[in-house]
């Protein structure tokens, strides 16, 4: 059911200060920070060979993303992302075997502009994972 690993998802305390690890220490390709505001997260992405990482930093009071940062003031890895390619159908399999879907169970749009669910941690190994159809 899943596919490529689409992004490892890393909270940052300071976004700018994020990115220039990674463009100007790392020599990546970094994106120009985007607001989501659906989310409750500006995010960069650092665009690899084979993968990207994803930074994230709050946006807003009431987001999750600031009760994670506030819990971990470094900041730390939030989540790792699978592509799937019919998310409904991969929801609805999940769902059958009693994994947990948070949030209303509804895709929502994400960085990418297509559709993501995220998948409760304790039922992945104590890892968030989000799905991202493709």
């Amino acid at each position: 059911m899943i596919g490529k690993l689409n992004h490892v998802a890393i909270v940052v305390p300071d976004l700018a200060a994020g990115a220039a690890v990674y463009r100007d220490t790392l020599g990546a390709d970094v994106s120009e920070p985007m607001d989501l505001p659906d989310h409750g997260v500006t995010t960069v992405f650092v665009n690899l060979p084979n993968t990207k990482i994803e930074l994230l930093h709050p946006l807003g009071e009431g987001s999750t993303i600031a009760k994670f940062l506030a819990n971990n003031p470094s900041g730390g890895m939030h989540h790792v992302c699978y592509e799937v390619e019919d998310i409904i159908a991969a929801r609805d399999k999940l769902k059958a075997d009693g994994m947990r879907v948070l949030g209303d169970g509804e895709p929502k749009i994400g960085a990418h502009g297509k559709p993501v669910l995220f998948l409760h941690p304790k039922d992945f190994c104590g890892t968030l994972v989000e799905i991202e159809e493709v």
